[in-house]
């Protein structure tokens, strides 16, 4: 479709345009059924059978270890700052001979999103909050913002002994930052430093389907909002261990509960019937597409991963000669305005930093917006400096 833009947006994001095309077809007639999509029972023998071809694609992609389920519902990752905090404290209340009637749940802070989970377990209560590392603390030029990612030295001896959970965001959209998925990296997440049995939370919305998760295993929950890489708002993604998803007290409201959505199969309720059918429809794109750059399905991630790279690469590469030539200073609103609306007049639309932090642009690089795109993105940087 020649009038399709693009979508740099941090979310909802960019979707190929092939599973558009068959998600129309959906809407009219799902799988021959002679009823759309967005009409059909979530109870319906056809529909369970696709949400269950879904969760299998996904361990496929992500190689899930056995022991875990996943678990599909809504709220996105605002309601997981709540549920985490429930379901864990739960958990942990729940164990013979705890170690504390007043528990510790360990955040890692290091922008914007785990700042607001962080915030979210105090005000909930049933624990004490230990932030474990605040990265705007020990920001670089020592300005009082999330801009890096500490290095491994700085979580030295600061887990808790026995926490309930600890936290962390693995990819912080709004200030630029996110932890390295190369464990040799100072600035990977500091796995060897947990505590052995140490049950990990992470909220993975942003790279989610993006590239492998590393030490997928150390995790106890793992979290995503789809509507990063893998589908429209409306759709969370939880991947959670046997052994945390099978408590239920009065203190969890029932639809945040993990073992309603365990014994529900996630059908407790009307799931996001539509957003699980296009995510379905990507994933299985994601392997066709796996497979064609001569991936097995189990290493189909590694594809989505190298091109990730070689995107970023080059958006950074011209960042950095546009620099060194001292020419990508956008000077002011005027002129930030003037590169927004050159941008959208070519149809390169969702460039403006986010709200919270001031002005800016924000690029976002998702597995949809293709290289070509970024190619001509850089183009038009150039052009304009």
């Amino acid at each position: 479709m020649s009038n399709r833009i693009t979508n740099f947006g941090a979310g909802p994001s960019a979707l190929p345009e092939e599973v558009l095309i068959e998600a129309g077809k959906g809407l009219l007639n799902f799988q021959n059924t002679g009823i759309g999509i967005a009409e059909i029972s979530h109870r319906s023998p056809e529909f369970d059978k696709f949400i269950r071809e879904v969760e299998e694609n996904m361990r496929t992609l992500l190689q899930i270890p056995h022991g875990y389920k996943v678990l599909f519902t809504q709220g996105g990752g605002t309601a997981q700052f709540s549920a985490v905090v429930m379901n864990m404290l739960a958990k942990y209340r729940s164990r013979e001979g705890m170690a504390s009637d007043q528990p510790i749940m360990d955040y890692v802070v290091t922008g914007s999103w785990s700042e607001k989970a962080m915030k979210e377990a105090k005000r909930l209560g049933g624990g004490t909050v230990n932030v474990v590392v605040n990265a705007q603390t020990t920001s670089v030029d020592g300005k009082k913002i999330f801009n890096h990612i500490p290095n491994h030295d700085s979580y030295k001896e600061k887990f808790s002994q026995d926490p309930a959970l600890v936290y962390y965001c693995a990819n912080e959209t709004i200030d630029g930052v996110e932890f390295s998925d190369d464990l040799n990296s100072p600035f990977s997440f500091p796995f060897n430093a947990l505590p052995e049995k140490a049950p990990l939370v992470a909220d993975y919305s942003s790279s989610f389907m993006s590239r492998p998760i590393p030490c997928i295993e150390r995790h106890a929950v793992i979290y995503a909002g789809a509507q990063k890489n893998i589908g429209p708002a409306g759709l969370t993604v939880i991947i959670v261990r046997d052994e945390w998803a099978n408590v239920m007290d009065s203190s969890i409201p029932l639809y945040l509960s993990y073992k309603t959505l365990v014994d529900s199969r996630s059908l407790h309720n009307t799931p996001p019937v539509l957003s699980i059918y296009i995510t379905g429809l990507v994933l299985k794109r994601m392997l066709e597409v796996g497979e064609q750059n001569g991936k097995a399905k189990e290493q189909a991630l590694g594809h989505y991963a190298e091109c990730a790279y070689r995107k970023a690469s080059k958006l950074y590469a011209a960042i950095k000669e546009g620099e060194a030539r001292g020419i990508f200073k956008v000077g002011g609103e005027e002129r930030l305005k003037e590169f927004v609306s050159g941008a959208d007049r070519r149809g390169m639309k969702g460039i403006k930093g986010h709200r919270s932090v001031g002005a800016g642009i924000r690029i976002s690089l998702y597995n949809a917006v293709t290289e070509d795109k970024v190619d001509e993105l850089i183009r038009y940087m150039k052009e304009f400096a």
